[in-house]
């Protein structure tokens, strides 16, 4: 079998075609959704703009982490210390008027230090709960990967079911409850790699990069000003949020730009099908997680583009965030440089578009 060398896994400009053409009724409702994903997104602009008073350039860090209000998908953020990735979800806290919480995980973290438990009442002589942390909208989940396996799944449950349950008693937990973690690439000293079931919770893993020259000097200038000087307004309320999930589930998805959903992460796992020789790179392929989260991101930025419908360009922007961390990569892969980044632009450019 011939080999793909990691310099042909370089993506290559490929032209898009038109998006399909609706039929006419299929157009009016279009017409419709269009208004309303418009009346419905009044506050994304305003909400950009609190963002931007503290963090200098980093607009992929920022859409994604309205993606995450707007799907309810958790966020991994990974990147070096000193990045703002904490910075950028405490001012998202601060500008969406909702309850937030910050937990730092270190070695020695319990899970009943996320959770809550069981504490004695020697007056009632019977146990009350306490809860912990975990109970409000807006988790910043700080350096995840610095606690041992046991106290990463202790949020498991709370992710994926959106109840906690302590003892024999299950909690709900917020409507808005979006968890946004931070973490140090594993290389670095103390850290853990999570658990694969926990990290395929995450709806997106993305990477956070150092800054441009010139953005590194608009943050040493604006370096006067503190925390507590920078004010930050409210813009958005938890129903504006919901309200907005509730208009990007009505917005049109084309049968073709499903199937090519589809493709896309069939393509990890059945890569021969598609006439790509990466069997040897891919240890395993996309869950099912990632056909779903592809098309809740794909309709989050059709949303924040102000269009009613779905294009191509929409799937193929929100691939290599969904699909990243759910692609497992073998030694052989490791050995010769190629990343699941490279694998995964390599299947876009062989992947018909419609």
């Amino acid at each position: 079998m011939t080999k793909t060398t990691a310099n042909e896994l370089t993506p290559a400009p490929i032209v898009t075609p038109p998006p399909p053409q609706p039929s006419e009724d299929v157009y009016s409702s279009i017409q419709k959704i269009n208004e309303a994903v418009k009346e419905s997104s009044t506050w994304i602009a305003p909400l950009k703009y609190e963002l931007s008073k503290v963090i200098v350039g980093q607009e992929h860090l920022v859409e994604r982490l309205l993606i995450g209000l707007l799907s309810g998908g958790h966020i991994l953020l990974e990147g070096l210390p000193g990045l703002a990735k904490t910075l950028a979800v405490k001012t998202l806290a601060k500008a969406i008027q909702t309850e937030f919480r910050r937990i730092q995980f270190t070695p020695d973290m319990l899970p009943a230090d996320i959770i809550g438990t069981q504490i004695y009442n020697p007056r009632e002589t019977s146990f009350e709960v306490k809860q912990g942390p975990i109970f409000s909208s807006l988790i910043l989940a700080d350096e995840i990967n610095r606690a041992p396996a046991k106290v990463q799944s202790a949020l498991l449950e709370a992710m994926q079911e959106k109840q906690v349950t302590i003892g024999e008693q299950s909690f709900k937990l917020p409507e808005l409850f979006l968890v946004l973690a931070t973490q140090n690439p594993i290389e670095q000293e103390g850290t853990y790699p999570l658990p694969e079931a926990q990290v395929d919770r995450f709806m997106l893993k993305v990477v956070v990069g150092y800054p441009t020259r010139e953005e590194e000097r608009t943050i040493l200038d604006g370096f006067d000003q503190t925390d507590s000087e920078i004010q930050i307004a409210p813009v958005a309320e938890p129903s504006d949020i919901l309200g907005a999930r509730k208009v990007i589930n009505s917005i049109y998805m084309d049968d073709k730009i499903k199937d090519y959903i589809v493709s896309l992460v069939y393509a990890t796992r059945e890569p021969k099908s598609y006439q790509l020789e990466l069997e040897d790179y891919i240890e395993t392929g996309a869950s099912p997680r990632a056909t779903i989260s592809l098309k809740a991101v794909s309709r989050c930025l059709a949303f924040l583009a102000g269009r009613g419908y779905v294009t191509p360009d929409d799937v193929k922007a929100a691939v290599v965030d969904v699909v990243r961390h759910r692609l497992r990569i073998s030694y052989e892969a490791e050995a010769e440089g190629i990343s699941s980044e490279d694998i995964i632009r390599k299947i876009l450019d062989t992947v018909p578009v419609p």
